[in-house]
């Protein structure tokens, strides 16, 4: 008890000092801000002072900063101004564009100059645009391409790395549609516009140019090459303006600095206008050299009608949609060539059937014709052309081309024929006018043993090049045609057979008559007749073109007289009609059958031949050794 006593003494006492100690340190404290409220209310003047005076330095230091900043800009603005009225430096594109980039987002923000500074941007736009102009100028000229084959010339690579950036900073000018406030948009966009259109004049000269070297080509070998050949050229060209026009559009969708659907239509028609205006050129000359000779440029039409007609639908889309022009000068030139070549089918009938009258000035000899050659030759060069053939046939009428003979005019009906049947009947009129014109000539020969002869050598080479030669042709001719070819070619045979070798079997028929005296004369008669036949043969060749068919004619022939001759040999050697019947029968009949068979071995025509065409291939004149 007494412990717990003094302890409390104990915390009594320190509390007390505890107590003493918080009086005194509350003294001093209050002592300390009595003093502090002295010292502020003895500062505070000074501190206002202080910082008036700091503020009064900060306003003189951006004074001065300010009047350092506007001395500079007016000196950039000076050094811009004549950088821009100085125009584009060499290497120095990038500066020139960001000067104006920097004038032309000031005139944006309307600032106190705005006006000045857009008269320097359009100044400096203007500038950027003569540059433009004078680099197109130097890509789209120089020399031509020249030689034989077509060459483009691409727009230099080097300029391009030059305009290509030039073209995407015009693009970004003022315009009055993205810019109606700008005071340099009107003037910019008025510039932009010549600029263009001088892009469109430059470009399509240009290319012209390129192009007209090989157009005057083209019509001056039409004049000198086989037809076929000169029309497949003209499309050929025709093809390599459509690459080129193609090639323009796609630069000129790069290189158009107003890039609108409407304003690149207008540039590209005016591109494309020296283009038109060559096209429609060349195609009139190649129409007048047509015209002043079909027969000789028929396939000339029928070649170049088919090769243009395929490009119709390009032409369409390169020349036509794209430049928004209606003018179409392919169509109207197709136009013209289909007339030429609509005329072309009557008046090759109308050739054979004149041919068919006989030649002006002697008798038809016995080698070919010279429209049998050239039969051959047009439908051979008419299945490489049929594409265009059937299209212009059926223009013209199932029939019409016979110029109203055996058909009623306009009463075929488009849906009852198409163009593979329309060329099938075309080719079997021009199969049948050809052998009908044969037969009358043959017909006309004085002498029925030649005049069969030159049936049957042209009706065999007719039939031979069709269906043996250039059985390709078959896909142009019906079965009628073929089953037409082949029984005029043995009703030829036939009537070869009768004309020559019917009298020397006439001689050996037994008549009333059966007399020693008669059967000499039957004799004496049928080697007169053989040397006759002989002499014939060594003239006038059968077959020449032909080495099967004169082998089978050969043993047919030997096979037809030979066995005759045998049988009224063994009929009258019994009845001793003579003590030297050699004096009579002059060969036994195994000479005879090789004589005969001689007839169609070795030599040549000792007649004339019929002058060449100008379209006859090689293959055709080497085939042609004929008599005429």
């Amino acid at each position: 008890m007494d412990d717990e006593t003094a302890e409390i003494e104990l915390l009594e006492q320190n509390l007390n000092k505890t107590r003493q100690i918080s009086q005194r340190m509350t003294s001093i404290l209050s002592s300390f801000d009595t003093r502090l409220v002295k010292l502020e209310k003895s500062i505070l003047p000074l501190y206002t002072s202080t910082q008036l005076l700091t503020r009064r330095s900060n306003n003189i230091e951006n004074t001065l900063q300010k009047i350092d900043e506007i001395a500079s800009y007016h000196e950039g603005v000076a050094a811009e101004e004549a950088l821009i009225l100085r125009g584009p430096q060499p290497g120095q594109l990038n500066a020139y564009t960001e000067v104006l980039e920097r004038m032309n987002a000031s005139v944006a923000f309307n600032s106190t100059d705005s006006r000045d500074k857009a008269r320097l941007v359009e100044t400096g736009a203007k500038k950027l645009i003569q540059m433009y102009t004078k680099i197109v100028a130097e890509g789209s000229s120089g020399v031509p391409p020249g030689g034989t084959e077509f060459t483009s010339v691409p727009f230099p690579a080097q300029l391009l790395v030059t305009l290509k950036p030039l073209v995407v900073f015009l693009r970004t000018l003022p315009l009055p549609a993205t810019h109606p406030s700008h005071p340099a948009a009107p003037g910019i966009q008025s510039a932009l516009k010549d600029a263009q259109k001088g892009y469109g004049d430059m470009r399509g000269s240009w290319v012209r140019k390129c192009l007209e070297t090989f157009g005057k080509r083209v019509v001056d070998r039409a004049e000198t090459i086989e037809g076929v050949a000169a029309g497949r050229e003209v499309g050929v060209w025709t093809e390599n303006m459509l690459t080129v026009a193609e090639e323009e559009y796609s630069l000129l969708l790069e290189l158009a600095s107003l890039n609108t659907p409407n304003m690149l239509a207008s540039t590209y028609a005016a591109l494309i206008s020296p283009l038109t205006l060559l096209f429609t050129s060349t195609l009139g000359s190649l129409g007048s050299l047509i015209k002043r000779n079909l027969n000789k440029n028929t396939f000339l039409a029928l070649s170049a009608y088919s090769s243009l007609t395929a490009l119709q639908l390009r032409w369409n889309d390169s020349m036509c949609r794209r430049a928004d022009r209606k003018e179409n000068e392919l169509k109207e030139g197709l136009h013209s060539i289909r007339a030429s070549c609509l005329r072309s089918f009557p008046e090759f009938l109308a050739d054979i059937k004149v041919a068919g009258m006989g030649p002006k000035g002697g008798e038809v000899g016995t080698g070919l014709a010279e429209f049998t050659i050239t039969t051959v030759i047009y439908l051979e060069q008419l299945l490489v052309v049929q594409e265009g053939a059937s299209a212009a046939l059926l223009t013209l009428g199932d029939g019409n081309w016979k110029m109203g003979q055996g058909t009623q005019i306009g009463k075929t009906k488009p849906g009852e024929v198409d163009e593979k049947m329309v060329l099938e009947h075309f080719t079997f009129d021009v199969v049948q006018s050809t052998i009908q014109a044969l037969l009358a000539l043959s017909r006309m020969n004085k002498r029925p043993a030649y005049g069969a002869i030159f049936l049957l050598n042209n009706v065999s080479f007719l039939r031979t090049q069709l269906l043996v030669e250039r059985n390709s042709i078959t896909q142009i001719l019906s079965r009628p045609s073929v089953e037409f070819l082949n029984t005029n070619f043995r009703t030829a045979k036939a009537g070869y057979f009768d004309a020559n070798f019917s009298p020397l079997l006439q001689t050996l028929v037994d008549e009333r008559d059966k007399g020693k005296s008669a059967v000499k004369e039957k004799f004496t008669r049928f080697f007169d007749l053989l040397d006759e036949v002989s002499e014939r043969h060594m003239v006038a060749r059968v077959l020449v073109d032909d080495p099967e068919g004169r082998a089978t004619v050969a043993d047919e022939a030997g096979k037809l007289v030979v066995p005759s001759l045998q049988r009224f040999i063994q009929r009258n050697l019994g009845k001793e009609f003579s003590k030297n019947p050699q004096k009579y029968i002059k060969m036994p009949p195994e000479d005879v059958e090789a004589l005969i068979k001689g007839f169609y071995t070795g030599g040549t025509s000792s007649l004339p031949m019929p002058p060449p065409q100008e379209k006859l291939t090689n293959t055709l004149l080497q085939q042609a050794g004929w008599g005429w």
